[in-house]
Order: C-alpha cells, then sequence, then structure tokens
C-alpha cells in the first residue's frame, strides 16, 4: 500500500478499493492482464485516501488529479509493470 503518516480510519478501505478498482476495469472496456495490474494500483491509491479521513469525507473532496499523482507515487512503488 501507499506509505500513509498518518491513518485517521481504516474503515470503507475495502470498499473504496473495490470501488476504484471496478471502476476502472469497467472504464477499460476490456479485461486483461494490464488493465486488472492498472486497476490493483488505482484501487490501493483510493483506498489510501479512504484512510486519511473519518467515514467518507476525504473520498468527497477528492479529486481527479489527486488521484492521478498519487497513482503516478503508487507505481513508482510497485515492483511489476502497470501498463501504461
Amino acid at each position: 500500500g501507499y506509505p500513509l503518516e498518518i491513518v485517521r480510519d481504516p474503515t470503507g478501505a475495502g470498499d473504496a478499493f473495490a470501488g476504484a478498482f471496478m471502476g476502472f476495469v469497467d472504464s477499460q472496456g476490456d479485461i486483461n492482464p494490464t488493465t486488472l495490474r492498472q486497476a490493483t494500483v488505482y484501487g490501493c491509491t483510493v483506498a489510501s485516501f479512504q484512510v486519511e479521513g473519518f467515514g467518507p469525507e476525504r473520498l468527497l473532496s477528492l479529486t481527479r488529479d489527486e488521484v492521478e499523482s498519487r497513482y503516478r507515487e503508487m507505481r513508482a512503488l510497485t515492483i511489476f509493470e502497470a501498463g501504461e
């Protein structure tokens, strides 16, 4: 996962992961190994934001730019190629 300084509340992290994972897969229109690897990184990325606040508060203020920025950071931390 993403190295966080503070975890406020882990409640909902799994749901955030699942939502981001499935949302990404659906947006790609094709299920293949690259899509699944990218979806895994997106799921971890969104889950890492979820634990920064209580309840849905952090996700409600989340921007696409924040997600994309952290996604790039997460890719740099992984040992597998997440594709383009």
